[in-house]
């Protein structure tokens, strides 16, 4: 029961901190979203099946930033007496200029699930670092709590490297990751991810198309990561499409 626990909690990672885009005219930001599956960190947060999303951020003028997120979600449901079906983000940090095309990006980010009803408790927080050059991003998140409800799992990290390519008004994004999951007995749960996005604004929507897949294991024979009904691979490799707006 334990190491299902652990395999269904571990894909609590959800939501990756919202990329801040901002109206030219107001620092205050909204955005909405409807994906075919949530995704985050490679792994399914709804069950291979659909998700909705929306998030405020406001940017100061001094680099600073604050933002709130949050998502439906299916996996804690599948863990009695687990009870969540929405998780919340709320972040801040500061972004600055070392030189020219050459920033950096540090913060603070706490995924919160109310009334998750689990212990360990789901909920997590992470501190995080970045450095952009160009169209490549470097990232580190280091969790300051146990991770997603895995025990002893404080100091977890999770270092992934990203780009964008603007090609003809056509976005290409490819990505890799790698979660480490910190602590006794949880080293089955550590894994690699891996998606290529494609994505274009068409009048203020963003539709995008991701191919995601992961390194996760299979010990014992069933996926590490998987949800109740069906055993079915959280971290398989698959399609995802969405549509999102920001005003």
């Amino acid at each position: 029961m334990k190491k299902v626990f652990s395999a269904i909690a571990a894909v609590a990672a959800v939501s990756a901190l919202p990329s801040l885009a901002h109206a030219e005219d107001s620092p205050l930001s909204f955005n909405i979203a409807v994906s075919s599956d949530y995704r985050y960190r490679g792994i399914s947060q709804s069950r291979l099946k659909p998700a909705v999303s929306a998030g405020i951020d406001y940017a100061f003028p001094a680099g600073f930033y604050i933002g709130a997120w949050a998502s439906s979600i299916k996996w804690i449901k599948d863990i009695p007496p687990g009870n969540a079906s929405v998780e919340i983000d709320l972040y801040g940090g500061y972004k600055g200029e070392i030189a020219k095309d050459f920033t950096y990006d540090v913060g603070v980010l706490t995924y919160q699930y109310p009334s998750n009803n689990l212990n360990p408790s789901t909920n997590t927080t992470e501190i995080y670092g970045a450095l952009t050059y160009g169209p490549a991003t470097l990232k580190y998140s280091h969790a300051v709590t146990n991770l997603f409800g895995f025990t002893d799992s404080k100091n977890s990290g999770y270092l992934d490297l990203s780009a964008t390519f603007d090609v003809s008004g056509i976005q290409l994004i490819p990505h890799v990751g790698y979660q480490k999951v910190s602590g006794n007995g949880n080293s089955d749960f550590s894994y690699t991810d891996y998606s290529f996005t494609v994505g274009k604004d068409f009048s203020g929507f963003f539709l995008s198309a991701a191919v995601v897949g992961t390194s996760t294991k299979s010990p014992g024979g069933f996926p590490a990561y998987y949800y109740g009904p069906g055993d079915k691979n959280l971290g398989k490799t698959g399609l995802v499409v969405a549509v999102k707006k920001t005003f």
